[in-house]
């Protein structure tokens, strides 16, 4: 029986990995998450505000991660405009970055300016950024398009690797005694999963390429129902800053254990059997579903 899975062009032991996050800035956390069992490392995203001042210092990083570990390390960029991007990405492979994940997260704010500039100015972005790299390239994803199948269409046939879905948002809460704006950290529970799951098992499809997991991934059966919905990478983040590198290889050893119990070879002969063109009940991820449930709380 084996876990075993495909990612950006990678031959992958199983699909858990860690997905970029803060404590990853640490070497020895690289090599523990390793040891814990993670098929691979995301690295923490350089934000495009930091180039000017962390950019020698996030190549150095990844020098350092590839000299710690044997799995595959992957870069992470977070921004929106090309900028010094072209020139930075091909250093950013020179360090030794075997991938780069890119976080195309921007709060549109403008009234006059149109989902269709944005998105297209996005792909114009990757499509530059493809043509300076020889390795793969993810692009990580807002739930906030106003066709996503349509952009993720569009993506496929600009040749990116993968998607990742989703980006995380920190919500700005208000403080009326102070009569400020406050910034604050939530991690993640199972419950943002579901809407993960909806995506992956309509794009599986129709998105020929890499599709990762990535918020809401804490238990062995979070990571089964992203597998059911097509995924072929899981990244965990919040699950591991809370219980440590150690939930990794818990939740690895449980969904072995899930495969050899139902009598499964393989976990990719688990891989998409619930997602939109193959599930019995295709209605069940659109609209058709909401009606039944608001139907079945009445009943109730």
């Amino acid at each position: 029986m084996t876990l075993a899975t495909r990612y950006l062009g990678f031959d992958l032991p199983h699909p858990l990995m860690p997905g970029a996050g803060p404590w990853l800035r640490d070497p020895d956390q690289v090599r523990r998450l390793e040891d814990a069992g993670a098929s691979a490392i995301v690295l923490p995203s350089l934000f495009e505000e930091e180039l000017q001042g962390k950019a020698d210092e996030y190549l150095e990083h990844i020098a350092r991660a590839r000299q710690a570990v044997s799995v595959p390390v992957i870069a992470s960029l977070n921004g929106v405009t090309v900028g010094g991007w072209l020139e930075y990405a091909r250093q950013i492979e020179s360090a030794g970055a075997q991938a780069l994940e890119l976080n195309v997260y921007r709060l549109v704010t403008d009234p006059y300016e149109t989902a269709e500039a944005v998105e297209r100015k996005i792909r114009d972005m990757l499509i530059r950024l493809q043509g300076a790299l020889g390795i793969p390239l993810a692009v990580k994803l807002s739930p906030f398009h106003t066709s996503l199948a349509h952009f993720a269409h569009r993506l496929d046939e600009a040749g990116v690797g993968g998607l990742v879905l989703f980006n995380r948002f920190y919500q700005p809460d208000l403080d009326p005694e102070a009569m400020t704006v406050v910034g604050q950290l939530r991690l993640s529970d199972s419950s943002e999963l579901l809407l993960r799951v909806r995506w992956l098992a309509i794009l599986t499809s129709t998105f020929g390429r890499s599709l990762a997991c990535s918020g809401g991934v804490h238990t062995v059966d979070d990571a089964l129902k992203a597998v059911l919905a097509g995924a072929h990478a899981i990244q965990m983040v919040s699950a591991l800053l809370q219980h440590g590198a150690e939930r990794l290889g818990e939740v690895l050893e449980g969904m072995s254990r899930w495969l050899e119990r139902h009598g499964f070879d393989s976990l990719e002969q688990l891989r998409g059997r619930l997602a939109l063109t193959s599930c019995p009940d295709p209605g069940a991820f659109e609209r058709a579903q909401y009606l039944e449930i608001l139907g079945r709380w009445e009943e109730e």
